[in-house]
């Protein structure tokens, strides 16, 4: 977007002073028309040079004042109105039109294609009275109070001064066409409903400060020595110990070489693992088919054992023998070749 420059008689509590005219090598021909019909005395126009002086003086007339629109405005605060069962009678009393009027400080022809209003004074000042007068009232009593409305409220004021007094109005160049006599005009072709939207978006609500953001309390954290229901801290689960054993109870996975002489030697049990002979019995697990109903019986009843089981040695029942090789090897094939095997020293056969 190209910058807009606009002249120095724009700027915010400027006095008013010529406009700054620029137009194009070709001058439009409606321009043409329009200032032959305001300008009571003929004069030439025949090129840009004459077009652009006989706009700057039409414009520069004191006369050349603009009504860019009409706004209904209330003559009270809210709470001061009058009540009439006739909205007619009630709108005579309670509301004025007041006009905004504006003169023109800057038209382009060539790279814009618009032209800028800048609000009168006295429309300024009934503004700012307004705002100040019953507006500000209005706002100030449908906003909660808190300790800094009075500040804020002040503020909102200095504000609409100043953004009243920067107002500029833009419009296409084609509005020159509503100019009259002494080059005095008013917006056509809905304009002025786009010129009263804009000076209506000055008038800004008061509004109140935001809703602090307050921390979420955390619970203090309970001490292990607090009695309280809920605890931080959990004291660690107690393993039980296991319960003394007597040392006779216990099987050693080992011959102990200490008890030897005393204890009987599991080693022994050698001499019968030729003897014992574990069947098993032949287990099917698939079953005929069978178009019978199931039964609770066929699935969950202890199946019957077909062979009886071999009962184990155990070791009181073997036969005490110490600990030496004389234990007859016989029963790990090895009766006939020990003598194969080189035995230790001082060992007895």
């Amino acid at each position: 977007m190209p910058t807009i420059l606009l002249p120095a008689s724009a700027a915010a509590f400027a006095p008013r002073s010529s406009p700054n005219v620029v137009l194009n090598s070709r001058v439009e021909p409606w321009l043409t028309v329009t200032l032959k019909r305001v300008n009571r005395v003929k004069r030439p126009l025949n090129n840009v040079t004459q077009h652009t002086r006989c706009l700057t003086e039409t414009l520069s007339s004191s006369n050349a004042i603009w009504t860019l629109c009409s706004i209904m405005l209330p003559k009270a605060p809210e709470s001061e109105l009058r009540q009439d069962e006739n909205l007619l009678v009630e709108a005579l009393f309670n509301y004025q039109l007041v006009h905004m009027e504006a003169y023109v400080v800057h038209v382009d022809m060539v790279s814009q294609n618009e032209v800028a209003f800048k609000l009168t004074p006295e429309t300024i000042e009934s503004l700012v009275e307004h705002h100040k007068d019953i507006y500000s009232v209005d706002t100030a009593a449908k906003t909660w109070n808190w300790s800094e409305k009075e500040i804020q409220l002040k503020k909102l004021q200095e504000e609409f001064v100043q953004a009243a007094n920067r107002f500029v109005y833009r419009a296409s160049a084609t509005a020159l066409e509503g100019m009259e006599e002494d080059g005095a005009g008013e917006l056509l072709c809905g304009r002025s409903d786009e010129a009263k939207a804009a000076i209506l978006g000055l008038f800004v609500p008061l509004l109140p400060p935001p809703p602090r953001i307050v921390d979420a309390v955390r619970p203090t954290p309970i001490l292990p020595s607090s009695t309280g229901p809920d605890n931080w801290w959990h004291s660690p689960i107690q393993q039980p110990h296991p319960e003394p054993v007597d040392s006779w109870k216990v099987v050693p996975s080992s011959p102990s070489t200490t008890s030897s002489d005393s204890n009987q030697n599991l080693w022994a049990a050698s001499i019968a693992l030729n003897e014992i002979q574990a069947s098993s019995p032949a287990l099917s697990n698939s079953h005929p088919y069978s178009t019978t109903a199931y039964s609770e019986t066929q699935y969950y009843s202890t199946p019957a054992t077909t062979a009886s089981i071999t009962q184990f040695l155990l070791p009181s029942m073997l036969a005490q023998q110490q600990c030496s090789t004389a234990a007859n090897m016989g029963g790990f094939g090895w009766g006939e070749r020990y003598q194969d095997f080189a035995l230790p020293y001082g060992t007895t056969m």
